[in-house]
Parts: C-alpha cells; sequence; structure tokens
C-alpha cells in the first residue's frame, strides 16, 4: 500500500476532522522499558523519626523471618501489618522463624532490653520504641505493646526489594494525643478501610468519627434518618476496625448547633430554635423533648456502638446562622444560660455512663464570654481549639489551659496549618486533631475532589508526631502510595518518542517554544531524553499541544493522531498538562484509543481530575478541587521561581489482548488546552 493510502486508512480510522494534524504515516518509535512502572520505597519514613541514622547497608530477604515475643493484641497487630506489608509490596509472604528475624517485642523481655542497651538506643514513654536494622537482623522494641505497634510501622517503610535498610531508631512522640477526623456516610467502607490503616501507619492514635448521619434506631423510627448516612452496623465496623489499628474511636456528634441532621425531611420541626428558619441550625434548649425525642436516645445508641471513652458533642458556631435565642422564654434566659444549661446536661448525661465530653471552643471561649461562660462549665471538659489560618499561636491555647480546661488544638488543610499549630500545641502540652471537612455525604471525595486534605493527614502526622521536624516535602505523592499502596515489582513496558508529532518545545527561548511566555516560563526543567517520572519512565522528546482559546494555541490542531502501529497493552500512562487552568470538572478533551479490530474507548479529560495546568499541580490554591486519579509525579520550578508540577494518568485498557492502532489527543478548544509530553504503554507486546 502506497504512504498516501496508508494516511487516508489512518484518517478514516482515527476519525481524523480538518482541523486535525495528520497521523504519523509510520508508527511512532517505541524503547523497550523493563522497568516502565517502577514504585520506589520511601526515602525516609514518615513522620520522621526524633532521632535516627540510616548506617549503609540492607538486611536481604532471603532466610529472613518473623519473631513476635508476646501475646498482646499490639503484638499481633503489628506481625498482621508487617506480613501485610511483604505481601503487598513484593507478593511474598513473612514466615515465621528463619534464620535471622524480624523480632518485635518490649523492653518487658530481658532479652530484648539487654539488646537495647547494648546498640545505645533507648525505647521510652508510652508510644516509645527502640528499632535496630543490622545485619544480625531486625528488632522492634517498644516501651509497651503499643510502642511496639508504632516502631513496626516505621519498620514496614524501610522495606524495599533488596531487603530491610540498615537503622538506628530512639522514638516517641512529642504530642500524646494524635487525633484525625474521619466520616460516616453511605460510601464509608471504600474508604474508611484505606483510611484507618494509612492512620495507623502514620503514628495517630485516635479518629474522630463524624456521625451525625448514621441511621440511629430514633432517627428512622422518627422518620428522619438520611438515606446517604451510614448504618448502625457500618459504625460499629469502623469502630472495631478503628481499634484493631491501634486508634481510639471518639464520636462526634454535633450538638446545639450544626443540627440539621434532626431536621431531615421536616422532622422535629417543633424543636427548632428560631420558628422563622427555613433551614433549622439549632434547636430549643428550653423544650424537654429535644432531649426526650432525640439528643438522649441518639446519645444513648452512640455509646452503645462506639464504647467511646469520649464524645465529641460539637458546640460551635452555634450563633453563625439562625438566630439564637429566638423565643422570648430563651430571650430571657440569654445565650449563656441556654449554652451553659445544655452542655451541663449533655455532659451529665455522657458522664453518668463512664464518658468524657469533648467540645469546639469558638461559641464558649469567644471575647465576648470568656470572662464569664467558661467558669460555669466542668473542668472536666476537653475543649479543642481550631485555627485554621497561617497564624497558629499558643496564646488561645494557654488561655483555655489556664482556665482549667484539658485543651486539644485542631488544624486543617492551608500551607503551615498543621505545622504550625503542632508547635503551639506542643508548648502547652496540648493534644491534636487534623479536621476534615468534605461534607456529611462527602467521603470518596478525600481521593477524587478534596484530596488536599488527605495529603493534610500525612503532613499533620508528621508534625503531631515531631512538630520540629521541617515542613514534609512531596507529601502528595506520600499520601497517594500510603492510601493506595503497590507492588515494588517493577512492569515492563514501552516507551513512545513523541519527536515526530511534537509542535512546542519544553524550553522556549525566543517566544516560540511552550506557551510562548519566554524562557523564564516554560518547562525546560522537565528535562529530555527517556528519564523517570515520578513512577514510569517517558521519553522526553518534545510537547503535542492542542488549540485553545489563547492566542499562543489558536492556530494549534484540535487532534493530533499517535500511531502506535497495533501494539498490544494492558495499560497507558498519559504525562500531560494544560497550557491554562480551567474549570473544575470541565471537560477539556480526550483520548481516543482506535483498536486493530476497528472498536474504539474514549479516556476522557476532566479538568481537575484527570489533568491539571502545570501552574496548579496540586489545584487551584484555596480552592477543593485537588484529585489524585492522576498522580502527582513532578515538581519543578521556573526561571522566574513559579511553582510547577506534572501529573500522569494511567489508563487500564479494557482490551489488552487486541492491538492499538492509534491514539489520538483531541482538545475540545477551551482555555485548558490538553498537552501530551509523555506517553508509556504498560505490559503487551
Amino acid at each position: 500500500m502506497k504512504p498516501v493510502a496508508l494516511c487516508l486508512l489512518a484518517a478514516l480510522l482515527c476519525g481524523a476532522q480538518t482541523a486535525s494534524a495528520a497521523p504519523t504515516a509510520a508508527p511512532l518509535p517505541l524503547t523497550p522499558a523493563p522497568q516502565a512502572r517502577l514504585l520506589s520505597p520511601l526515602a525516609r519514613p514518615v513522620p520522621q523519626p526524633r532521632e535516627a541514622s540510616y548506617p549503609a547497608g540492607t538486611l536481604p530477604l532471603a532466610g529472613l523471618g518473623l519473631k513476635v515475643v508476646g501475646t498482646t493484641p499490639e503484638l499481633a497487630w503489628a506481625a498482621r501489618d508487617l506480613r501485610a506489608e511483604w505481601q503487598t509490596r513484593l507478593g511474598q509472604k513473612l514466615p515465621d522463624g528463619g534464620a535471622r528475624t524480624v523480632t518485635v517485642g518490649t523492653v518487658g523481655d530481658a532479652a530484648l532490653a539487654a539488646r537495647v542497651k547494648a546498640a545505645g538506643l533507648r525505647a521510652e514513654g508510652a508510644e516509645g520504641y527502640a528499632l535496630l536494622v543490622d545485619a544480625s537482623g531486625a528488632y522492634v522494641v517498644g516501651a509497651t505493646p503499643r510502642g511496639a505497634y508504632l516502631g513496626a510501622q516505621t519498620l514496614r517503610q524501610l522495606l524495599t526489594p533488596q531487603g530491610l535498610r540498615f537503622a538506628r531508631i530512639s522514638d516517641a512522640p512529642v504530642i500524646a494525643d494524635r487525633i484525625a477526623m474521619l466520616y460516616l456516610d453511605q460510601y464509608s467502607k471504600g474508604v474508611n478501610d484505606r483510611l484507618l490503616p494509612m492512620l495507623a501507619q502514620l503514628k495517630y492514635n485516635k479518629v474522630l468519627i463524624m456521625a451525625n448521619y448514621v441511621q440511629w434506631d430514633a432517627a428512622r423510627a422518627g422518620g428522619w434518618a438520611h438515606p446517604g448516612g451510614a448504618s448502625k452496623a457500618e459504625a460499629r465496623r469502623v469502630a472495631e476496625l478503628a481499634r484493631s489499628h491501634g486508634l481510639e474511636p471518639i464520636p462526634l456528634i454535633e450538638t446545639l448547633g450544626h443540627v440539621g441532621w434532626m431536621f431531615y425531611g421536616g422532622k422535629n420541626l417543633d424543636l427548632r430554635q428560631d420558628p422563622d428558619s427555613q433551614n433549622p441550625f439549632a434547636y430549643d434548649t428550653l423544650n424537654p423533648a429535644t432531649y426526650e425525642r432525640v439528643v438522649f436516645p441518639v446519645l444513648k445508641e452512640i455509646v452503645e456502638v462506639f464504647g467511646p471513652r469520649v464524645v465529641h458533642i460539637g458546640h460551635d458556631e452555634v450563633r453563625n446562622r439562625d438566630r439564637f435565642p429566638a423565643r422570648e422564654n430563651g430571650k430571657a434566659a440569654g445565650f449563656e444560660k441556654l449554652f451553659v444549661d445544655d452542655t451541663v446536661k449533655i455532659h451529665g448525661f455522657l458522664k453518668a455512663r463512664n464518658v468524657g465530653t469533648m467540645i469546639w471552643h469558638d461559641a464558649a471561649f469567644a471575647d465576648s464570654v470568656i470572662a464569664t461562660l467558661p467558669a460555669r462549665l466542668p473542668k472536666d471538659i476537653q475543649v479543642a481549639y481550631w485555627n485554621y489560618g497561617a497564624s497558629t499561636g499558643s496564646d488561645t491555647l494557654s488561655r483555655i489551659k489556664a482556665l482549667g480546661f484539658p485543651v486539644l488544638g485542631a488544624s486543617w488543610k492551608d500551607a503551615g496549618n498543621p505545622e504550625g499549630m503542632a508547635r503551639a500545641a506542643a508548648q502547652v502540652g496540648a493534644g491534636m486533631i487534623q479536621t476534615r471537612w468534605n461534607g456529611y455525604f462527602g467521603n470518596p471525595s478525600v481521593w477524587d475532589g478534596m484530596a488536599e486534605q488527605g495529603v493534610a493527614y500525612v503532613r499533620a502526622a508528621n508534625a503531631f508526631w515531631n512538630p520540629q521536624a521541617p515542613a514534609l516535602q512531596g507529601a502528595a505523592g506520600l499520601y497517594r502510595d500510603l492510601y493506595q499502596p503497590g507492588s515494588y515489582s517493577p512492569q515492563a513496558g514501552y516507551t513512545v518518542s513523541l519527536k515526530g508529532v511534537a509542535n512546542r518545545t519544553f524550553a522556549d527561548q525566543g517566544g516560540e517554544g511552550w506557551i510562548g511566555k519566554g524562557p523564564d516560563t516554560d518547562l525546560r526543567a522537565l528535562g529530555q531524553g527517556v528519564k523517570r517520572v515520578g513512577a514510569y519512565a517517558f521519553d522526553l522528546s518534545g510537547a503535542v499541544m492542542t488549540r485553545g482559546e489563547r492566542a499562543a494555541v489558536a492556530g494549534l490542531p484540535e487532534r493530533v493522531t499517535l500511531n502506535l502501529g497495533g501494539r498490544r497493552a494492558a495499560g497507558l500512562v498519559f504525562l500531560h498538562t494544560t497550557g491554562w487552568p480551567g474549570n473544575d470538572r470541565e471537560g477539556v478533551g480526550r483520548y481516543e484509543v482506535a483498536y486493530a479490530d476497528g472498536s474504539r474507548v474514549n479516556v476522557p479529560l476532566e479538568y481537575g481530575r484527570h489533568i491539571r495546568a502545570w501552574t496548579e499541580p496540586l489545584g487551584t490554591p484555596g480552592a477543593e478541587k485537588f484529585s489524585m486519579v492522576a498522580a502527582p509525579v513532578w515538581i519543578g520550578q521556573t526561571r522566574d521561581g513559579l511553582d510547577v508540577g506534572l501529573s500522569a494518568l494511567e489508563w487500564t485498557n479494557p482490551k489488552p489482548g487486541v492491538g492499538i492502532a492509534s491514539v489520538t489527543l483531541v482538545s475540545e478548544g477551551k482555555g485548558a488546552n490538553p498537552v501530551l509530553l509523555g506517553l508509556t504503554l504498560l505490559g503487551g507486546q
């Protein structure tokens, strides 16, 4: 067949249009890549140990087995987690015994205590441990069984395909209470089954579990159970799963304010604080039915299901929306009395069941009431001071503590916030809560949509354990690996050279490369050639840039077809970006995969989900639209100091046994124009 005929046939197969770049006449060059996908072990444990050194050397895997000295549940959990790590990362079993062993126990064993002392290490405090890996074996020795469990989490992160990295660690947390916030909704199982083991590995020791919309018996009987809420059985299961990973469950049921849960379906409207409210926010504290019909029955079920030592009852932002007080009898009593009486009533209900109480700080310790209201509250109430800004001094924490209350700090997601709050909490001996606010039914967004809040779990864990540790670098990649751990075994494939179809260079010397902004604002830092970008190998030889709204790219093709010559593959990996930002979840283009049998599959490109601008590698600053569907794989800087980055989208081929004739990149011509920088085939032949 003549070249012209080949081009015509390819155009028909790939649906090329007038605005398209002509498909390559010959298949693009492919180079075998034995390690097309290779997940690398963590460079250092997270959280960063307080005292650690890593001598050169590795304890080989051959002949290595597990030895547990003791019978406590924590030691059994440590063995479970180590075996799971071996299986997930290496596809191997960690057997019992062996010529050399991974030994897990406590200083209560004389031989292990002597081993720790001889090595010049220490295991001190309720959660302290010593860890030694050398040529003789690996030893995780806790001051307590809890400490041994935490030490095992560190050892997991020293595992490589070659063995365990040598290490000498003496470690213990600075902050005693390290709490992460979770949600219960209809998506709970798929998300929390990943989050809880991850949080344990990050050495949190408690979880604050939002439980407003659990389908409590009282709610079901009263007709105000939300269909999107988790079942009681799921709530109980999550509590048990948390405990089996060393995480104490603290249920959070928002009371007094944020109580839309009790008014779902238009029920209990006689109990709303503001009779004129169309979307009730607070309840009437002077109506006995508020407690008899709703609050106490729900609290009773919470205590039965979670078996908690403490229940967080909210009590924040009480006057932020509805009038409070709104009713005449409430106005006569005044806000302080209504708040105090409600808090004391719930505190008494819980205390009678040997359960403590926790509240948020803002309503009870506001400047307008701090001189009078706190003095009327029981001093065993734990107070969580939330501050989500960059300025996170210890003054308010100290003030609450000086008033006689146990105090915790609470941080969120912004850069520097968990880190700053942890330092402030350490100064006053307070605990820390890493909050997460993604809506009552938004569990999946911790991976896809608000993943920056999942990334913040990792940053906060590092800061809570060791507040003086440097701010964690590469937290997004760490979160991806810990939430969705993969194998360290390499996957072979092929890198594709895009040189024959590239229409822009990464470097912009004269205003005609990259996005036309000149040499100070280009992608030259990415480099050229076959190289590893994140977990993937790519042949970086130029950019395939498509048409967009901006003048600099208005004349580029709407479609560019890549001829793959019928190569089979288990998956494709696209290293891509957009020249400029777009709107969250906006469709900006697609990949059209054409098979040798004439069939086609489209791979959608939604902005913020599958593809992001190189100038927004972690989403729009301050916006909640970060997704882990595409993996963050590279961070760099332009000459003018702009932080930039790239993501890679790994696509699983639904027809791995059929050859791929071509892949066509299609642009919708919007502000965010797709740009392909690298393409790699996984598996296949």
